[in-house]
């Protein structure tokens, strides 16, 4: 009875979602009101545990999420996304174009959320299509698999972070394990996958044909860009190494993990970003928050969606729904890493958003990591991918790839729903093997 109860919850989820339009933060209060009180919850202890949920995940996201915004809304309007694509391209060349947009989905990526980066580099892909001669969708999908799998896999983005703080996963490592499965993955669905898709003609968006660029004085350098875009990947990255290879109650490591501390990276990379990008450039300190200002105010939605599948994740662990469900996969001869990644697809092809699956599915198998003895860390790359897979039309990215590329439904199925699935294959792929070695 208890997994039937979710399983209605799931589904309840997906309709006031995808078929009443119903905002998706209300509607995660209204499903974890109905899984508690219908799991024999008092009504009022529903209530306290919403808000403890809400508060948990939140503690720690608002800190990540609002630094994210500013450094990626830093990185788009100085010119650095620009610059880091149009150098790459220049040293690259055409006929290795495809790698030059894939290193830039995946830099500029990083710190930028998906919706942002799209936005940010189609109009560059077109030109750079028209150009070079290209067929658009051979030059476009391998940058979008690079913004994909950075968006599903990687920390600092709303979902692999979040999911990192459910299974308290080290974000140092998840983020490195997430390179590790992330570089075959955008390879396979992005370069390779792209050569299959000849028979379809993409043409840009009506008003992106010639889309305003900075000229080349108005952006800044191309290792200056490169530097803070990544900024902080570097911080954290260094942090676990000092983790694995230093000596404990060294003053070097201390720093260096203290500096590698998601939260401080993301501070320290704003702060850098706001002179680098800002105050070097010509810009005064008023222009430069307006900007920062202006970018976190594009996340709160996003937050609002993440504090409610915070809070039915906190009802799923009150209720006992965790402690019955790890209970009957005890048994189970799947993979743990498996059965989250099935569980993240299934609810991400009702419901359509990646970061809801993801979370939705770190709240059901979170007594697999507890119980299972697996990788905490993997179990993030696992669900990250599942949440990938199959996008179709109630997928927010079906539709912009759709609409930017003038395609057919039928075509974005055969391009950007199979390439997405081919990212989520291949990302269990990735974590299954290297649990092999971890």
């Amino acid at each position: 009875m208890p997994l039937l109860i979710v399983v209605i919850g799931i589904l309840l989820l997906f309709l006031l979602i995808a078929k009443f339009k119903l905002n998706g933060f209300i509607a995660f209060i209204l499903v974890s009101l109905f899984v508690g009180i219908t799991e024999g919850m008092e009504p009022v202890a529903v209530v306290s545990s919403i808000q403890k949920g809400i508060g948990n995940i939140l503690g720690f996201l608002v800190l990540i999420l609002g630094l994210g915004a500013m450094l990626g809304k830093l990185v788009a309007e100085s010119g650095a996304a620009q610059r880091i694509t149009t150098k790459l391209v220049d040293k690259f060349g055409k006929k290795n174009i495809q790698w030059a947009v894939v290193l830039t989905g995946f830099i500029v990526g990083i710190p930028m959320f998906y919706s942002v980066g799209f936005v940010i580099l189609i109009p560059l892909v077109f030109t750079i299509a028209a150009a070079t001669g290209l067929p658009l969708i051979y030059v476009g999908l391998p940058m979008l698999a690079s913004l994909s799998v950075t968006h599903g896999y990687l920390p600092p983005h709303p979902a692999p972070t979040a999911i990192a703080a459910t299974f308290n996963a080290d974000i140092g490592k998840t983020l490195f394990y997430g390179i590790i499965v992330a570089i075959p993955a955008i390879i396979v669905a992005g370069p390779l996958f792209s050569r299959t898709l000849k028979n379809i003609k993409a043409t840009p968006l009506e008003g992106f044909t010639s889309p305003t660029v900075l000229k080349d004085e108005e952006m800044p350098g191309t290792g200056i860009s490169i530097f803070t875009a990544l900024l902080p990947v570097i911080l954290m990255a260094v942090a676990a190494l000092a983790e694995l290879f230093l000596p404990n109650d060294t003053v070097l490591k201390t720093i260096l993990v203290f500096m590698g501390n998601p939260v401080m990276a993301m501070l320290i990379s704003v702060l850098v970003a706001i002179y680098t990008l800002g105050l070097a450039r010509g810009r005064n300190m008023k222009q430069v928050m307006e900007t920062a200002g202006s970018a976190v105010k594009g996340i709160t939605m996003i937050l609002l969606i993440i504090a409610g599948a915070g809070a039915l994740k906190q009802v799923l662990i009150d209720s006992g729904v965790s402690e019955y469900i790890g209970g009957v996969l005890e048994g189970s001869t799947i993979s743990p890493l498996v059965l989250a990644w099935l569980i993240t697809t299934v609810i991400r092809v009702c419901v359509g958003s990646a970061t809801v699956a993801g979370l939705t599915a770190a709240g059901i198998v979170l007594p697999l990591v507890e119980g299972a003895g697996v990788s905490a860390e993997l179990m993030v790359l696992a669900i990250g991918s599942g949440s990938l897979m199959l996008s179709h039309v109630n997928d927010s990215g079906f539709w912009l790839f759709k609409e930017y590329f003038n395609l057919s439904i039928k075509d974005t199925l055969k391009s950007w729903t199979i390439m997405e699935t081919t990212v989520g294959v291949m990302g269990l792929v990735g974590v299954l093997i290297l649990n092999q070695f971890i």
